[in-house]
């Protein structure tokens, strides 16, 4: 296992790739900020940004919250060469036996293609699975990469809602087993500090990789590569 986390950068269009990539970006993910925390883009959106890409790094899509018609709406987006695909748990009901729906979509997947189990921090405001949950169900059920991650995305980042020895060991965990971890949730450089501990394969970012730091706007180059320089 890396000692040193990659970057997995987010991207709503094609024409932020090269800025991304330049930037130092080691796994692009395809997002529209608009809708959500996992908002999904377009499907021709998604495409473009592939061919961008084209084979320089893994490519990841989130694919919105997960619902009873995920994998029917997703359609198009499956056709595609994605490595990874991701659907939030927001209003995903905490009952016995959760997670059997989302097992019957990832036998569903094309060969080659990951489902990211995600974890929400501030789960009780999504009104999602804890944390710890999602983790025991990734190791359980072997999912190659979990995202742990905040779903509203206010002024609070990851560190408002949990304590960084409690996610230094859901990671620690998790990558004992040979998955891969993503740590997101409006994170920036500056709190690197408080996550020395912390060693994911992946810190996510949006909005401090975008020009004022805001989440609606575009990937600048610069500050993808302030943010590869300190995990680096």
């Amino acid at each position: 296992m890396p000692d040193t986390p990659g970057l997995l950068v987010s991207v709503r269009s094609a024409d932020e790739v090269d800025d991304a990539l330049a930037g130092g970006a080691d796994l692009i993910d395809v997002k529209e900020p608009a809708r959500g925390a996992l908002g999904v883009a377009e499907p021709e959106v998604v495409g473009r940004v592939v061919e961008a890409v084209n084979g320089r790094v893994p490519v990841s899509a989130a694919l919105g919250e997960w619902g009873p018609n995920a994998l029917t709406e997703a359609h198009w987006h499956l056709e595609l060469k994605l490595d990874y695909v991701k659907w939030g748990l927001a209003n995903y009901a905490h009952t016995p036996g959760w997670g059997e729906d989302l097992l019957d979509a990832r036998r569903q997947l094309p060969a080659g293609m990951e489902m990211v189990a995600v974890a929400y921090a501030d789960w009780e405001r999504a009104k999602s699975i804890p944390p710890a949950e999602v983790a025991k169900f990734a190791k359980r059920f072997r999912f190659r990469a979990v995202l742990i991650d905040t779903c509203v995305k206010d002024s609070k980042t990851l560190l408002d809602f949990i304590k960084p020895a409690e996610l230094a060991e859901l990671v620690d965990g998790l990558r004992r087993v040979y998955t891969k971890v993503a740590v997101g949730g409006s994170l920036k450089p500056e709190h690197l500090p408080k996550l020395k501990g912390v060693v994911p394969d992946y810190f996510a970012v949006r909005g401090s990789a975008c020009a004022g730091g805001k989440r609606d706007g575009v990937i600048d180059k610069s500050r993808v590569k302030k943010w590869k320089d300190a995990i680096g």
